[in-house]
């Protein structure tokens, strides 16, 4: 049902938990279609053929909550407020369990807006939500502590394009554990930062990073997610050049093999070093130090993978080279979603080379993946840790959780 200035229902009050949840269902649509978010491209997006995911991802989270309702019969009545349609109600309605109810409080506009996430979290709090648990990106993030403040806990289950803030679960399954761990009473709280890019100046190369202030979230180190920090030593110079250094010399000797250049200065800086105008924030393809194909969308890639049949059983070798978000230890699924599954099963999980300067690895406690594709996730990690170059000739192995 749809309650507008919905104020709750003050004779259950203590006796169930009262979550919010809001659903931005374009939210990521831009990534593996080269446009590195939606703000104001959700048109473009599908023109491209971008595929919604934010639907399936809360849809994930929900899931393994549910599990552990029937898993270890959880008596805990919980009662959702939501938003109509893709916002949430279509996902939340997909779930027969009789310990939760679901209330519409809000009906969101053809094509939703920040302005409808606004509206919901705004009701949802007066009704008296005590979580608002949202699920989208950066934006959505700052939408939602726009509204909220620090005024009750907020938590994201991860599906933009880029997400830098610290409310952010490190995957949509962890999201679903830590709504188990709330809903028994077994979460503390913390702080997370709020961050954001700006998206038009992203698209066009520009690294435009603003804090937005601290919100209050559920606080699980393993489970939540640093923001992102930015290391400026000046010994990093000299680690940067060194990487620089080996990455030309291997891909000289691997004149004939593809590589996929992933976002970032480092990957930026050894395009400088071969001489190719390297995209800042884009995947590009590069062939015997050559350009062949510039700020990839996924399709672009698989299309040209197959044209110079390179990848596994292919004629020529590929090689995946990226780098980790400092803090967060993300090299897949963050900000490189063009680096899709196909792309990763195509290359080859052995064919994947991570670099760091040394002094941002310091600081990143694990490597982790979230590519969206479980069984690829889990055969990632099942390699425990993987080989980072830091310098000339010069490797760590970082543990991948």
């Amino acid at each position: 049902m749809w309650l507008d200035g919905f104020k709750g229902n003050s004779t259950l009050r203590g006796h169930m938990k009262r979550i919010a949840l809001v659903v931005n269902p374009i939210a990521g649509m831009g990534g593996r279609v080269g446009l590195k978010g939606t703000d104001g491209v959700v048109d473009e997006a599908y023109e491209r053929g971008a595929i919604p995911r934010a639907n399936d991802r809360t849809k994930e989270a929900l899931s393994r909550l549910k599990e552990a309702y029937d898993r270890y019969r959880i008596d805990t009545q919980v009662e959702w407020f939501t938003a109509s349609g893709e916002m949430g109600e279509n996902v939340l309605s997909r779930f027969e369990e009789k310990r939760w109810t679901v209330n519409t409080i809000h009906v969101g506009e053809k094509g939703t807006t920040a302005k409808d996430t606004k509206a919901f979290v705004r009701k949802a709090v007066e009704g008296g939500a005590e979580l608002v648990v949202f699920c989208g990106g950066d934006g959505t993030a700052r939408d939602v502590y726009g509204m909220i403040g620090t005024q009750v806990p907020m938590f994201g289950i991860p599906a933009g394009v880029k997400m830098h803030s610290g409310v952010f679960a490190t995957d949509p399954t962890t999201a679903g554990e830590l709504l188990e761990f709330y809903i028994r009473g077994e979460m503390t709280t913390g702080e997370g930062e709020i961050l954001d890019l700006d998206e038009k100046r992203y698209r066009d190369g520009e690294w435009n990073i603003a804090l937005f202030g601290t919100a209050t979230t559920l606080y699980e180190p393993s489970f939540i997610q640093m923001g992102k920090f930015m290391v400026e030593e000046s010994t990093v110079e000299d680690s940067l050049a060194e990487i620089v250094d080996h990455m030309a010399e291997f891909m000289e000797e691997e004149a004939d093999s593809l590589f996929v250049l992933g976002p970032g200065g480092t990957l930026e800086r050894i395009g400088g070093k071969i001489g190719i105008d390297k995209t800042h924030l884009g995947v590009d393809l590069v062939l015997g130090k050559r350009m062949v194909e510039k700020d990839c969308r996924e399709s672009a890639i698989l299309s040209r993978m197959d044209e110079l049949e390179a990848g596994v059983g292919g004629k020529r070798g590929a090689f995946i080279v990226v780098s980790p978000i400092g803090g967060q230890g993300f090299y897949l699924g963050r900000g490189n979603l063009q680096i899709s599954p196909p792309v990763i099963k195509k290359v080859g999980i052995e064919n994947i080379m991570v670099v760091s300067v040394p002094q941002k690895l310091d600081r990143t406690r694990r490597l982790r993946v979230d590519t969206g594709d479980h069984g690829l996730d889990e055969r990632l990690r099942e390699q425990g840790s993987i080989k980072v170059l830091t310098g000339y000739r010069s490797f760590r192995m970082k543990r991948i959780e």
